[in-house]
């Protein structure tokens, strides 16, 4: 009995796992802000205050990742580099795969919403955004 009731557990774990579908990937744009990182070991990195933040653009399977900083009037400085990638499903997960002259890369997406969502690394690193939200002074 005590069997039966743990498989119950975890097929309602499993059922209940945010799965990330292609109609969640236009939520990718926008400005986002890294919240904190999670290692294999189990230890967490948190953001409080960050001087630079992320810009991604996505249209249909191709996007590109830049870094931004902020600014108090709600500007941003940015540069030209970007970082290209393009996004693929494998087995019903939908990954990265970046690629730069000097490297190449994939994440996969395990959570994504409107305001927050996660990657894990191929070193299996994860990493938590939320939505970026402006600080206007300039009012």
């Amino acid at each position: 009995m005590r069997n039966v009731f743990i498989i119950v557990i975890l097929i309602g774990l499993v059922g209940c796992r945010n799965k990330v579908n292609k109609l969640d990937l236009p939520h990718l744009n926008g400005y986002w802000e890294i919240e904190k990182v999670t290692f294999p070991d189990g230890s967490k990195k948190e953001y409080t205050v960050n001087t630079s933040i992320d810009y991604i653009e996505v249209k249909e399977h191709e996007g590109f990742r830049k870094k931004v900083q902020p600014n108090f009037n709600g500007t941003y400085v940015t540069s030209n580099d970007a970082e290209l990638f393009t996004i693929y499903e494998n087995e019903g997960v939908f990954n990265l795969n970046y690629k730069t002259d000097l490297s190449e890369w994939h994440e996969k997406i395990i959570s994504l919403s409107e305001n927050k969502f996660i990657v894990i690394s191929e070193e299996n690193i994860k990493y938590h955004y939320r939505r970026f939200e402006p600080i206007n002074l300039e009012q």
